[in-house]
């Protein structure tokens, strides 16, 4: 029996136990993550180096969200990435020189992005902040999981953390709202089903001229804790974008609209019609 067939056999037989108990798993993200931290840094397709998951660093990480992302960072003068996790979104903009606000407040993640930072000599082009973005404008909070899963929501994923690490918060209005002023900015969120708090928590940010690009990832029936059946903030997220004179479209090649209708259809009957999770408001 070769390597990679035995590998897989062990992979089937325990990974069960290690999703069923809260220790192992969360052993196993930290092992992961620091996998990928010690790992040799690969030249990706763009032409930086990169330490990270094998999508990111060979091309294949969210194909038509990536196609999108670098279709519109052409054009905007700054990125603000919030759960930015090792820095794939950010290395993207840095490599267009785009000058980027990182925000990740898990310490792992939070080492590969830096070391990515470092290894393509990007440390004057981006400012990173270890914290989680909600609605207040400082405190500390739980965050459950890590990796790209990490989540402000316990039960988020299936993951069972008993122990969840402890990260400070602000809000994006306090920490760097002014600094976007007269900018053409696209702010990328990907926060684990938190997008309502965060974005209460950038109401200025919303008013700023130009208006910021926004995109996001919520998730409409996907990962929410077990009898969660649909975002609970679903309307109230979509609307917030609405009241300040946004257009929502899906982020991928359909680029369909997204209407206050059918939000509410999906909220009422409990149906997603939309079938994706990553969304642009312009």
């Amino acid at each position: 029996m070769n390597i990679k067939k035995t590998k897989k056999i062990i992979v089937k037989v325990f990974k069960p136990i290690i999703k069923s108990s809260p220790y192992f798993s969360k052993l196993y993200r930290q092992s992961r993550d620091r996998k990928y931290f010690n790992s040799i840094p690969k030249e990706t397709p763009w032409g930086f180096k990169f330490t990270g998951p094998t999508s990111m660093q060979i091309g294949e990480f969210e194909p038509e969200e990536t196609e999108i992302f670098l279709s519109i960072i052409k054009d905007v003068d700054v990125l603000v990435n919030v759960g930015a996790n090792v820095g794939y979104y950010c290395a993207l903009a840095l490599s267009h020189n785009k000058y980027v606000y990182a925000f990740e407040p898990i310490q792992l993640n939070l080492n590969t992005l830096l070391k990515n930072m470092k290894i393509n000599n990007w440390e004057d082009s981006i400012e990173v902040y270890p914290l989680a973005l909600s609605n207040k404008k400082s405190g500390v909070i739980e965050i459950y999981g890590g990796g790209t899963g990490a989540s402000l929501i316990q039960g988020w994923a299936g993951v069972k953390d008993e122990s969840p690490s402890l990260v400070p918060i602000s809000t994006l209005d306090n920490v760097i709202s002014d600094k976007l002023i007269n900018k053409k900015s696209l702010i990328l969120v990907d926060v684990e089903g938190s997008e309502k708090y965060m974005l209460e928590g950038a109401i200025s940010t919303f008013k700023n001229d130009p208006k910021p690009i926004w995109m996001i990832e919520i998730n409409i029936t996907e990962h929410w804790p077990k009898g969660v059946e649909i975002n609970p903030n679903l309307l109230s997220t979509f609307q917030l974008f609405w009241d300040h004179g946004y257009v929502a479209k899906t982020a991928n090649k359909e680029n369909r609209l997204v209407t206050k209708i059918e939000i509410e259809n999906i909220v009422n009957t409990g149906v997603d019609t939309l079938n994706f999770h990553n969304f642009l408001f312009s």
